[in-house]
């Protein structure tokens, strides 16, 4: 299919040498005479590039707000943002929205062109690789002949056909995002957008950019979650790390299917469908009061309890084998087999759970050893570090937080004192601390300098 680029300019003769232009460097094109034309085509089938006036016959901001509208679409869709009045502040406001690039007329064509080249190149790069992203994940199902993974995945199946929130409760890698995919592949919202919203990652400060996005002084527009999976799924994973403020806020959401963006003054109405995640003991998280009972009742109409890895251990052997051919197809990789009965895979704890399998086995893969034996040493000694670092892990969250800061500054000045050779000068400039002061912990910590 050839490439696509929509041109979007109330001036017919720009228009048409634009569209020649591009005709001849062989992509197909569309084009849009005003603003709202170019809203119909661009909600008709999204561009793969598009080149746009940013003053059309609506106002002076015109390419902004269509360039907001298909990053809100689609991010990655590369915008070429012309205009016949530029100044360094509409350029940088274009730029800020998400522009691929900024150009004045008149413009040269052949530098225009270029830009075009490189927007296609940008776009189809992304593509590719959301592409293999996209073939890895559906290649991947939940495996296993437990009673527990076979009851989920009867519970996709009906889930997948109602609007039900649903709360997936599961510790670290057990697979709570591939059930909420699986779930909305299965679904009428399957074409629409799946966005996930990770708590665990996201700074307190941020949650609620994030989640509800911002009207800026400018007048650009940073598209939040909600809006992002507009007609979709909205995945909020570890919902337990949610401030208490952004809570309620989200109860308010849940309940009147509209909020406001940061800044914003008037109210955004959502069709989403929420579900929501999370590796901690909910009902715990409620006792301790870090979570409302309220917002966990609204979200919780549905719960799947996914089992440790640790608990299903009849599943391994499956998963082994699965994965095995899996991932070898694919990587293009030489076929390979692990025995699915290995002592070592079946006595071992998987804190990690079926992640933690994956990555032993897509190890192993490229790896590519020649040999069953080769193949039994790689599991034994990754499982073994594995081990060491987990029992060092679990240790240290049973001591006070003051003796467990002690003991990681001890491990990392001593590590770097052995890296510098006793230079307390060189490791004072790396570390960003002054040579007295660093003289003061090492003696409080009782670390000898090698000098």
């Amino acid at each position: 299919m050839s490439t696509e680029i929509l041109i979007i300019d109330d001036n017919a003769d720009i228009r048409n040498i634009l569209k020649d232009l591009i005709i001849d460097a062989g992509y197909s094109t569309r084009v849009a005479a005003n603003y709202n034309q170019a809203l119909i085509e661009i909600d008709k089938k999204l561009p793969d590039v598009a080149i746009i006036d940013v003053k059309l016959d609506k106002g002076d901001n015109d390419g902004i707000e269509l360039l907001n509208h298909i990053k809100q679409k689609n991010k990655d869709v590369p915008v070429i943002i012309i205009s016949g009045h530029a100044n360094i502040e509409m350029a940088i406001k274009s730029l800020k929205s998400g522009a691929f690039e900024f150009i004045q007329k008149p413009f040269d064509q052949e530098r225009l062109l270029n830009f075009v080249r490189r927007a296609v190149e940008n776009y189809n790069l992304k593509k590719e690789n959301q592409d293999l992203q996209s073939k890895l994940f559906h290649s991947f199902d939940l495996v296993g002949s437990s009673q527990n993974i076979l009851k989920i995945n009867e519970q996709i199946k009906k889930l997948a056909q109602t609007e039900s929130r649903v709360f997936i409760n599961g510790p670290t890698g057990s697979g709570k995002e591939l059930i909420a995919r699986k779930i909305h592949k299965n679904s009428k919202r399957k074409n629409k957008p799946f966005v996930i919203l990770n708590g665990a990652l996201l700074d307190v400060k941020k949650y609620e950019l994030e989640l509800f996005g911002e009207e800026k002084n400018d007048g650009s527009i940073l598209y939040g979650a909600l809006e992002k999976a507009t007609g979709g799924l909205l995945l909020i994973d570890e919902v337990s790390e949610i401030p208490l403020e952004t809570q309620s806020k989200i109860l308010r959401v849940l309940t009147d299917q509209k909020f406001k963006r940061i800044n914003g003054n008037h109210d955004i109405k959502v069709d989403v469908r929420i579900i929501c995640s999370t590796s901690k003991d909910i009902k715990n998280e409620i006792n301790l009061g870090n979570f409302r009972e309220d917002l966990f009742h609204r979200l919780n109409v549905f719960q799947i309890d996914i089992d440790p890895l640790s608990k299903r251990t009849q599943d391994i052997p499956l998963l082994v084998d699965y994965f095995s051919k899996k991932i070898a197809e694919n990587y293009n990789l030489k076929k390979f087999y692990i025995n699915p009965e290995n002592h070592y895979l079946i006595d071992y704890s998987w804190p990690g759970n079926v992640r933690e399998l994956r990555n032993l086995i897509e190890r192993i893969a490229i790896l590519m050893p020649d040999s069953h034996e080769k193949i039994s040493n790689i599991i034994k000694e990754s499982l073994k570090n594995q081990t060491h670092e987990t029992i060092k892990s679990e240790k240290s969250l049973e001591v006070p937080l003051k003796e467990a800061r002690e003991h990681f500054e001890k491990e990392y000045l001593t590590s770097q004192l052995k890296k510098f050779g006793g230079n307390i000068s060189k490791m004072s400039k790396f570390i960003g601390m002054e040579r007295s002061a660093l003289h003061r912990k090492l003696k409080s910590l009782n670390i000898k300098d090698l000098n």
